[in-house]
């Protein structure tokens, strides 16, 4: 078994990197410039570097540039090409996408760059079940990554709807949801105005 892969099954990696970037201008967030590559492929990094040996990407605003400048190989790609509906399309486009072989997935959000690979091995360390639901808090509170066990997969993907993406699912099965504390290891924002575009690293 590879290292920081868990030993009921392999855990897959999915971002979702579909969005418009609409308070941003129309800039497609995937594209943005972090540490000198295309924002979606800081994340896939982020992803593999925690743990996650398969990633599926979900594209959609401007998908064909950012195939074009991004290094995704090895990656699964999803187009969704009803990614103007909201969050909750990508994330039933990326779930039907998933390896059946594998026992869970963590979700990403291409917007969170200070949300990366120690997060997403801290979620792994704690998965032990198909049943598993876990996610990241700081201070307490809920946030990204997100942890769903295959258990979970189909009701996922079929809740997901306009912009709540799995918001509905973690909000009703709350009692099952383990938090890990990860504000020592990483930082939830997320790249949504022009203000916020300070806290990429060029």
């Amino acid at each position: 078994m590879k290292k920081g892969v868990c030993l009921v099954g392999d855990v897959v990696g999915l971002v979702l990197a579909a969005g418009g970037g609409r308070r941003l201008g129309g800039r497609a967030k995937a594209r943005l410039v972090h540490r000198g590559r295309p924002l979606v492929e800081f994340a896939v990094a982020e992803s593999r570097r925690g743990g996650c040996d398969r990633v599926v990407v979900v594209l959609g605003a401007e998908a064909d540039a950012v195939l074009a400048e991004a290094e995704l190989t090895g990656c699964v790609v999803v187009r969704n090409d009803d990614w103007a509906s909201g969050m909750g399309s990508s994330l039933a486009a990326g779930v039907a996408a998933l390896p059946g072989d594998a026992d869970a997935v963590v979700v990403t959000l291409v917007d969170m760059p200070g949300v990366g690979a120690a997060a997403v091995a801290r979620l792994i360390a704690a998965h032990a079940a198909p049943e598993d639901l876990i996610a990241a808090a700081y201070a307490g509170r809920r946030g990204h990554p997100v942890l769903f066990g295959r258990a979970w997969w189909a009701e996922l993907a079929a809740g997901a709807e306009g912009d709540a993406g799995a918001r509905a699912l973690l909000a009703e099965q709350r009692d099952r949801v383990r938090l890990i504390e990860c504000a020592d290891i990483a930082d939830p924002f997320d790249i949504d105005t022009p203000a916020d575009l300070d806290r990429l690293d060029p």
